[in-house]
C-alpha cells in the first residue's frame, strides 16, 4: 500500500488522528462525505425535485430512496480505493492501467468536470438573478470570482468548515419552507418505500435517478477521504479506517436524501395542490411568493444561491484532482496542476456560457455530456478496486464486483435512456 504525501497530509498530525471509537471522534471524521452530497443537492437535482412533487405529488419519493442507496455503494466504493491505496481515483488510473487508456478517460473526465461547474455556475447565477436582478451571465462571473477566492485562500480544512455551513443553511432553509406548508404524511411515508410510476413520469424518475451519481463526485471523494488518513502502521487501523468512512458516507447522503425529499415535499405540498406545473428554478420561486409569502420566495432563493456556491466549489476540487492526478500528483491548491486542472473547468465552463446564445441548451448539452462519461468513471471505479495489484487484500470480493458492476450498468442504462429522451 502506497502513502500520499503532500496535499491533505501535508500539517497534519498523523498521531492527534488516530482513529477511536467515541461521540466526539467520530463527529471530528465528518466532513468529507458532505462534500460529496453538495454534488447530491446541487440546482440540476433542484429542477428535477421540484418538477417530480409539481407534477405527480409524493408519489416520485421512493426515487430520492432509492437513488440514495444507489450513490451510498457507489461513493463507499470510491472512497475504499482512497483509504486502501493512498490514491484518488484519477492517480490509481494513472499508475495502474496503460497510458494508451488512462489517458483518454481521464480526458473525458476533465470535459465532464466542465460540463459540471457549467451546470453548477449556472444555477449560482440564476439564484443572485432572482435575488438581485442581475443577468445571468453577469451572475456567472460574480460565482465564478467568488469561488476562485474561496479555493485559492483557503485550505482544505477550511473549505471544509464552509461547505457544512452552506449545506446547514440549505437545510434549514428547507425546515423553514416545511413549516409554512401542511404535508401529508401518510401518503409521504408510504411514497418513499413504494415505487410508483405514474404516467408521463419516466422522463422524471430518469433524470433524477440517472443524475444523482455524477462523474466529478467519484473522483472528489477518493480524494478528500485523505483529508483524515490516519498514520496506516496496521491492519486495525486501516479496517476502523474505512469503518469510519462509511459512517461519514452513511449520513452525509442522509443529509442529501432529507433535502432531496424536502424539495418533492415542498413542491407537492404547494404547486401539486394548486394544480401548478413547474418547468423552471425561476418559476418556482415566483410561484412561492403567493402561495407561501414574499419570505418564502427569498428563502428559496438564497438556498439556491449557497447550492450553486457549493457545488461550484466542488466541482472545482473535483478538476483539480482529475488533472493533478494525471500527473501523479494528489490534490494541493498550492500546487500547479491542482490550480490549472481548477482554471481550466471555470474558464471553460464560463466562457461556454458567455458565447452561447441560451445558456440552457448549454445546461441540456452538458448533461449529455455527463451521460455519456459516467458509464467510462463507474466501470473503471470498479475494474480498480476489484483488482488485487490495486487493492490487495481490500479489493471487492467477486459478490461485490458483481453487484457494483449491475449498479453500473443500472445507471448506464438509466443514462443512455435519458440521453435519447433529449433528441
Amino acid at each position: 500500500m502506497s502513502k500520499k504525501s503532500g496535499g491533505f497530509l501535508d500539517n497534519i498530525d498523523k498521531k492527534d488522528y488516530r482513529p477511536k471509537f467515541g461521540g466526539l471522534e467520530i463527529l471530528k471524521y465528518l466532513g468529507p462525505g458532505l462534500l460529496v452530497t453538495v454534488g447530491f443537492i446541487d440546482p440540476g437535482n433542484w429542477a428535477s425535485n421540484l418538477a417530480a412533487g409539481a407534477n405527480f405529488g409524493y408519489l416520485l419519493l421512493w426515487m430520492v430512496t432509492f437513488s440514495t442507496i444507489m450513490l451510498i455503494m457507489l461513493q463507499h466504493n470510491v472512497a475504499h480505493l482512497g483509504i486502501a491505496t493512498g490514491l484518488c481515483l484519477s492517480e490509481a488510473t494513472t499508475k495502474f492501467i496503460k497510458p494508451g487508456y488512462a489517458k483518454p478517460i481521464l480526458a473525458t473526465a476533465m470535459f465532464a468536470s466542465i460540463s459540471t461547474s457549467l451546470a453548477e455556475i449556472l444555477g449560482g447565477a440564476i439564484a443572485l438573478n432572482m435575488l438581485f436582478n442581475i443577468p445571468i451571465r453577469a451572475g456567472a462571473v460574480l460565482v465564478v470570482i467568488f469561488v476562485l477566492i474561496m479555493l485559492f485562500t483557503n485550505g482544505y480544512r477550511m473549505i471544509e468548515k464552509w461547505i457544512i455551513a452552506f449545506v446547514s443553511v440549505i437545510g434549514l432553509s428547507f425546515i423553514y419552507e416545511l413549516s409554512l406548508v401542511q404535508i401529508d404524511w401518510n401518503s409521504a411515508i408510504h411514497s418513499w418505500v413504494t415505487p410508483s410510476f405514474p404516467k408521463g413520469s419516466m422522463l422524471i424518475i430518469m433524470s433524477v435517478l440517472g443524475a444523482v451519481v455524477m462523474p466529478h463526485n467519484l473522483f472528489l471523494h477518493s480524494e478528500i477521504i485523505q483529508s483524515r488518513q490516519w498514520n496506516k502502521e496496521d491492519e486495525k487501523t486501516i479496517k476502523r479506517q474505512l469503518n469510519f468512512e462509511f459512517l461519514d458516507t452513511l449520513i452525509s447522503m442522509l443529509v442529501g436524501w432529507a433535502i432531496n425529499s424536502a424539495m418533492i415535499l415542498l413542491a407537492a405540498a404547494t404547486f401539486y395542490k394548486a394544480g401548478i406545473a413547474v418547468t423552471e428554478l425561476q418559476q418556482a420561486q415566483g410561484l412561492l411568493v403567493p402561495l407561501l409569502g414574499v419570505h418564502a420566495g427569498v428563502v428559496f432563493a438564497v438556498a439556491l444561491l449557497f447550492a450553486g456556491v457549493a457545488s461550484t466549489i466542488t466541482s472545482g476540487m473535483a478538476a483539480g484532482s482529475i488533472f493533478s492526478g494525471i500527473f501523479q500528483e494528489p490534490y494541493d491548491i498550492n500546487d500547479n496542476h491542482s490550480r490549472l486542472g481548477v482554471a481550466i473547468s471555470f474558464v471553460v465552463a464560463l466562457l461556454l456560457i458567455l458565447v452561447i446564445s441560451n445558456p440552457y441548451k448549454g445546461l441540456i448539452y452538458s448533461q449529455m455530456l455527463l451521460s455519456i462519461q459516467l458509464p467510462i468513471t463507474i466501470f473503471v471505479q470498479v475494474y480498480l478496486t476489484s483488482s488485487e495489484k490495486v487493492m490487495g487484500k481490500y479489493k471487492n470480493s467477486k459478490y461485490n464486483a458483481f453487484f457494483l458492476y449491475l449498479l453500473g450498468a443500472i445507471v448506464t442504462m438509466l443514462n443512455l435512456a435519458l440521453l435519447a429522451s433529449l433528441f
